[in-house]
C-alpha cells in the first residue's frame, strides 16, 4: 500500500511540477527512509526521490543495492542509465542501458541507448531509430512522450527545427500533462523567440519554479506588465530554496540571475556549482553563457573540454564555445 501510494505521489509530482509530491512521497515511505537495507520497492522508489533532488550518489548507491538483490529490475537499470548520463558517465550509462536487452521491450532499450547517443556524436543514427520507434511501435501514455521528447530534443540540438517541431507536437497529442515536455518544449520556443507562444503555452504554469522562469523570460522580451511580479516572485523562491540549503534549482537560479538580473558575476558561480553536480547540454549552456558575459573563459573551459572529449553535438553549444575562443578578454 505505501508503494502504490508514494508512487502515486511520484507521478503527481512529475505532472504537476510540485515538490511538495515528493515530500509526500518521502513521508508514506517514513518507515523504510531511513533503513539501511529495505526492501527492493521501497529501495526503488527512495532512489527515485533521490535523483528528482539531485542526491545523485546516494541515488545510485540505492539502486546498486536494489540489483544485487534483483539483477533484473529493468525499472532499476533504466534509472540507473539515467543518472548516469546527467553526470556525464556516457560509457557506464551505456553499459546500463545494455542490460536492458533482455529485460524489456526494445523501445526502452532503444531509447536509453539514443539518449545518450543523442548527446554524444552519433544524433543522426539515434533521429533515425526514434522516428522508427514512434512509427512501427503502438506507445501509448508516457512512454510515447518519453521516446517523442528525445527525438525532439536530440533534432532541435542538431539544428533540424521542422523535425523537433513534430517531434514536439507527438509528445504533447498523447494528452498527459508532463513537466519535462513543458520545459523542454517552451526553451524550444524561446530559441525560436516565438515568446508569445510560451506566454500561451505556461501562463497558467505557475507552481514550479522552472516554468515560471521560462514564462518570464518569454514576459520580458515582449515587456509585459505581468513580468516584474513574476521576477519578484522567483526572486523570493530562490532565496527560499537557498534559506533551505536545497540545491535543486541552482540551474534555474543560474538562468534567472543571468537573464533576469542581468548579473553575470552571480551568475556564472552558480552556473559553475550546477555543473559540478550535474552536466546536460542545458547545464553545459547557462554555464557558457555565464561564462562569455563575465568575459571568463577560464570558467568556460570544462564545458569546452567535454564538447570536443565526448563529440558533443548540440550547434548552439557549439557556437558558444566559438565566441568564447575568438573572443577578445
Amino acid at each position: 500500500s505505501a508503494v502504490k501510494l508514494a508512487t502515486r505521489y511520484i507521478e503527481q509530482g512529475r505532472s504537476e511540477g510540485d515538490p511538495r509530491f515528493l515530500g509526500q512521497a518521502q513521508a508514506v515511505l517514513g518507515p523504510w527512509w531511513s533503513e539501511p537495507s529495505p526492501p527492493p520497492t521501497a529501495l526503488l522508489l527512495r532512489a527515485t526521490i533521490r535523483q528528482n533532488a539531485h542526491e545523485f550518489d546516494q541515488a545510485l548507491a540505492d539502486l546498486d543495492q536494489v540489483l544485487a538483490m534483483e539483477s533484473t529490475n529493468a525499472q532499476a537499470w533504466l534509472t540507473k542509465a539515467s543518472i548516469l548520463q546527467v553526470q556525464a558517465h556516457y560509457e557506464d550509462a551505456r553499459r546500463a542501458c545494455q542490460r536492458l536487452a533482455r529485460l524489456a521491450v526494445s523501445y526502452v532499450l532503444l531509447g536509453c541507448l539514443s539518449d545518450i547517443a543523442g548527446v554524444t556524436g552519433h544524433a543522426a543514427k539515434a533521429r533515425e531509430l526514434l522516428r522508427q520507434v514512434l512509427s512501427d511501435t503502438p506507445l501509448a501514455g508516457r512512454e510515447r512522450i518519453w521516446i517523442a521528447t528525445i527525438l525532439a530534443e536530440t533534432a532541435a540540438r542538431a539544428g533540424a527545427i521542422r523535425e523537433a517541431e513534430e517531434a514536439f507536437a507527438e509528445a504533447f497529442k498523447v494528452g498527459i500533462k508532463d513537466q519535462y515536455l513543458l520545459g523542454a518544449y517552451a526553451d524550444f520556443l524561446l530559441d525560436q523567440r516565438r515568446y508569445q507562444a510560451v506566454i500561451f503555452l505556461l501562463q497558467t504554469e505557475t507552481r514550479a519554479d522552472g516554468l515560471l522562469l521560462r514564462l518570464a523570460i518569454a514576459e520580458q522580451a515582449l515587456e509585459q506588465p505581468t513580468f516584474q511580479n513574476h521576477r519578484a516572485e522567483l526572486l523570493a523562491r530562490f532565496a527560499a530554496s537557498r534559506e533551505r540549503g536545497t540545491a535543486v534549482h541552482v540551474r534555474e537560479e543560474a538562468r534567472f540571475t543571468l537573464a533576469l538580473l542581468h548579473d553575470a558575476t552571480r551568475a556564472l558561480p552558480l552556473a559553475q556549482a550546477n555543473w559540478s553536480v550535474q552536466r546536460e547540454p542545458a547545464d553545459a549552456r547557462i554555464l557558457l553563457e555565464s561564462a562569455l558575459a563575465a568575459e571568463d573563459r577560464a570558467a568556460a573551459q570544462p564545458v569546452i573540454d567535454w564538447l570536443n572529449h565526448d563529440q558533443v553535438e548540440d550547434f548552439r553549444l557549439r557556437q558558444l564555445a566559438q565566441q568564447i575562443q575568438e573572443a577578445a578578454f
